[in-house]
């Protein structure tokens, strides 16, 4: 057996092609399955099976297309309210794909319906095994709860403490495993490690779901590290139950300039994807900043951002354009226009709209925050709320990033000094505020540097 895995950082995922040499099974796909396919190719094996360990709340699933194009099984839970065709598959079920015999598992907890798969190679000496856990076991931790319903959180985080001692009792403690969340996905929750590689053994040694023996110390733990999760995840599990086509990953002619400027002129969101530094230099007013390429959740935020399923285009070099269409249609935002060049380095937005006025606004570092601020400004934290408890500059107001945008009218008509923990987020929120008019001064600077350089900080 041969595991093939298929990174996708931008969404903190993982899927995996698990073949014996002539047949895969490929687990958990992402929308763009030319990458699976290209996985395949490579290993020269033939998928003929697909599977899915639950319908994904954090990205659109490239299951179905995937399973149709190659003419294979696709699997998915029986209990689960699907659209489309499927071969239904259940808890205890065995089916074999090649030398490989796949057993299916009920590991409810990440969604009422979640199933994971524990992988043999059915040789004569026993041959290898690898599990595959989706939103159940993660290294170090567990898949979130609260993604089904209010309701149903405390329910499902029972279930998971139950579920990942099932799962661990039907696998060898040497088996690899192999989480599809977990790699900085919204969709794990407390304190999971940052290691590439596990084992069923390792994880119940070290995984706090297996380790404390204290079922409601463990649920009351893991409810109380719930954070706040992209809002675009609403509409990803309906999706994926309905049945999603291929991705449009073409990009499109580039917008002229009379259009560009009238989608700018009526409020459209057009999303400039320069660095933040450029972007606050100079850019095309009523633009935002999602600044691309720099590993800061690019594709999460720009979804729970900007409200769903709105007109989109965006601005930058057209490598870079490419690439976020990309991303983008893994959380089902399709097809979006853009304008742009091929240099990253010299790239004038304002030359994609001459005739649209320019706007700007001032960044800099904690020095420039400690020698300007006025009394009257305002210092806006944009981190989550279980951030700003943990540490804060004194006084500073807190509006995450993804609120800020139906709550600009709560602060006070002054500057704004906007921060966050890297700059990424602040860089979001400043143009969020700029766009609205509002005077905005972008801290691009790290959080943890700010007490060292004399910023007061509490507590």
């Amino acid at each position: 057996m041969d595991v093939v895995v298929i990174e996708t950082p931008q969404l903190g995922d993982r899927s995996y092609l698990v073949h014996d040499g002539s047949v895969a099974l490929v687990i958990d796909p992402q929308r763009d399955i030319d990458r699976v396919e290209g996985a395949a190719l490579k290993a020269g094996v033939r998928i003929t099976h697909v599977a899915e360990t639950h319908l994904h709340n954090d990205y659109v699933t490239g299951g179905l297309i995937l399973a149709e194009k190659h003419g294979a099984e696709y699997l998915v839970n029986a209990a689960d309210e699907v659209s489309f065709a499927r071969v239904p598959v259940s808890d205890g079920q065995v089916l074999r794909v090649g030398r490989l015999l796949v057993s299916v598992v009920a590991t409810p907890g990440h969604t009422h319906t979640h199933l994971s798969y524990v992988v043999r190679d059915d040789t004569h000496d026993g041959g290898t095994e690898a599990v595959f856990s989706g939103g159940s076991l993660l290294y170090g931790s567990v898949g979130r709860t609260d993604l089904v319903s209010p309701h149903d959180t405390a329910k499902l985080a029972h279930d998971q403490y139950s579920s990942v001692r099932r799962l661990v009792d039907s696998a060898h403690p040497e088996a690899a495993l192999y989480p599809t969340h977990g790699f900085g996905s919204f969709c794990s929750i407390g304190p999971a490690s940052h290691q590439e590689s596990s084992t069923i053994g390792e994880q119940a040694k070290s995984n706090h779901a297996l380790t404390d023996p204290n079922e409601d110390h463990f649920v009351s733990e893991l409810l109380a590290n719930i954070t706040a999760y992209p809002a675009y995840y609403a509409h990803m599990s309906p999706l994926n139950a309905a049945g999603v086509g291929p991705a449009a990953l073409q990009v499109p002619d580039s917008v002229d300039a009379e259009e560009l400027g009238r989608r700018l002129r009526s409020g459209e969101w057009v999303v400039d994807l320069r660095h933040r530094v450029a972007f606050a230099d100079s850019h095309l007013q009523g633009s935002v900043s999602f600044e691309y390429g720099r590993g800061d959740n690019f594709t999460s935020y720009l979804g729970w951002v900007i409200p769903w399923n709105q007109p989109l285009t965006l601005l930058g070099p057209l490598s870079e354009v490419e690439k976020a269409i990309r991303d983008l249609a893994r959380i089902g935002i399709d097809s979006p226009d853009a304008a742009g060049g091929p240099e990253s380095t010299v790239l004038n937005v304002g030359a994609l709209a001459p005739d649209h006025p320019r706007a700007s606004y001032g960044h800099g570092d904690w020095s420039l925050l400690l020698r300007e601020r006025e009394p009257a400004d305002v210092v806006l934290d944009v981190r989550r709320p279980d951030e700003y408890m943990a540490s804060h500059i004194k006084g500073a107001l807190n509006i995450p990033v993804y609120e800020l945008l139906g709550r600009i009218t709560e602060l006070p008509d002054t500057r704004i000094w906007v921060h966050c923990a890297t700059g990424y987020r602040a860089s979001v929120a400043a143009s969020l505020l700029n766009r609205a008019g509002r005077k905005v001064v972008l801290i691009n600077a790290r959080f943890r540097d700010a007490a060292g350089t004399g910023i007061e900080t509490v507590p």
